[in-house]
């Protein structure tokens, strides 16, 4: 049976994200961390991957060495429902420090509360209040 991840590369920062969206969200769980030895492109000890359980959905985080010329994209957001409004707004707040709101919170007619930001690493967030 195939398995699907969602692989997030970040570029020197994916340690720093893993612990912002582990101190934004409860069910943001780390697992296996791997970090980068002697002889690899990156300094032996640095961060290299991590392997995430987030609300039931398996992410791979990877710190990539070299520079490139892309990065996230709104396109691709993790689209996350909260159970109450006071969690909705402190992550809204937590994850928009640094970064840009696309869509502040508000009623937008499909959903009551919802808003769209990209934090300071450039991760495309979608929060929602359900119901």
């Amino acid at each position: 049976m195939a398995s699907v991840k969602t692989h997030m590369m970040f570029q020197g920062e994916a340690e720093k994200a893993l612990d912002l969206y582990a101190s934004v969200f409860k069910d943001f769980q780390v697992g296996n961390v791997e970090r980068y030895g002697e002889g690899e492109p990156a300094a032996a000890g640095a961060f290299k991957l991590a392997n995430v359980s987030f609300a039931g959905h398996e992410l791979i985080i990877f710190d990539s060495p070299p520079i490139h010329d892309f990065t996230f994209t709104p396109s691709i957001s993790l689209f996350v429902d909260l159970e109450t409004p006071d969690k909705l707004e402190g992550a809204f707040a937590k994850l928009a420090e640094g970064g840009a709101v696309m869509m502040p919170l508000d009623d937008y007619g499909f959903s009551k509360r919802f808003g769209w930001l990209a934090d300071r690493f450039g991760v495309s967030w979608q929060l929602n209040l359900p119901g």
